[in-house]
């Protein structure tokens, strides 16, 4: 059982975030010599907006985070380091007990719509070292503990409902599991829009910008049913007229 931990209303709280700005998005011949051309680091400004995103949530939100599950792919690795850098360095909440955990249920879509076939590894098979990824942070950050929902990556070549459900599922397990902390769960586009999109329950488009999230909070406090509202979004907005979708946004509709 969970230790009770500070949890604003009695309400378990969840943000979902998507990675910072990409190497190969502002340098496109990056990927013509990288050794990994399907995992692109973070530009300097991606790995300042996410530090500036860490102390927002910090310095923002009524609430302390206590665990942060991350993607395997570096720029997600990379986000998470600032976000937990900049979440420690805002003293109004205390996140010093903080914990940090990978997760493959949170990787980026593997197929041919999210990384171009000629990037992509010749044999499907994405590769990380989960020792050299977990040194990156802080000393005492990592909880080696923790299993990971999915235990393999997906195969090349999942389908849209592949990677919709394994999202949702992800979010579903972690908060069930934790049903006590606060997450913070630091994926790719798709994963974001993917939560938004079954959390508000309508069909509109959206642009989800590089460190934009989404803000979710426990319909039932620490229940049994895994059931979240939408509270508010940051760096996302309307598709087709670029509006920031502003806060709060509360879903209407029951799931």
């Amino acid at each position: 059982m969970e230790s009770a931990k500070s949890n604003i209303n009695g309400h378990q709280n969840v943000i979902v975030m998507r990675h910072g700005d990409r190497m190969d998005r502002f340098e496109p011949l990056w990927a013509s010599t990288a050794e990994r051309p399907w995992d692109p680091p973070l530009i300097h400004d991606g790995k300042v907006r996410a530090f500036h995103t860490g102390q927002r949530i910090s310095s923002h939100v009524a609430f302390p985070i206590h665990r942060v599950f991350v993607s395997p792919f570096l720029r997600c690795i990379q986000t998470a380091v600032e976000v937990v850098a900049g979440l420690s360095a805002v003293p109004s909440i205390d996140n010093s007990k903080l914990k940090v955990a990978i997760e493959f249920g949170l990787c980026e879509i593997l197929n041919s719509l999210a990384i171009k076939s000629n990037v992509a590894p010749k044999d499907g098979k994405f590769d990380f070292s989960i020792s050299d990824l977990e040194a990156m942070f802080p000393e005492g950050t990592m909880d080696h503990n923790v299993d990971m929902v999915y235990k393999e990556l997906p195969q090349w070549g999942e389908s849209a409902e592949g990677f919709r459900e394994r999202y949702v599922n992800t979010l579903k397990v972690l908060a069930q599991k934790y049903p006590s902390e606060n997450l913070l769960l630091i994926t790719h586009r798709g994963g974001v829009s993917t939560i938004l999109y079954k959390y508000l329950k309508d069909a509109t488009k959206r642009l989800v910008n590089y460190c934009g999230c989404v803000d979710l909070r426990r319909r039932d406090g620490f229940g049994e049913s895994v059931d979240f509202e939408v509270v508010t979004s940051h760096g996302v907005s309307f598709r087709e007229h670029n509006v920031p979708i502003h806060d709060p946004v509360i879903s209407q509709s029951p799931v």
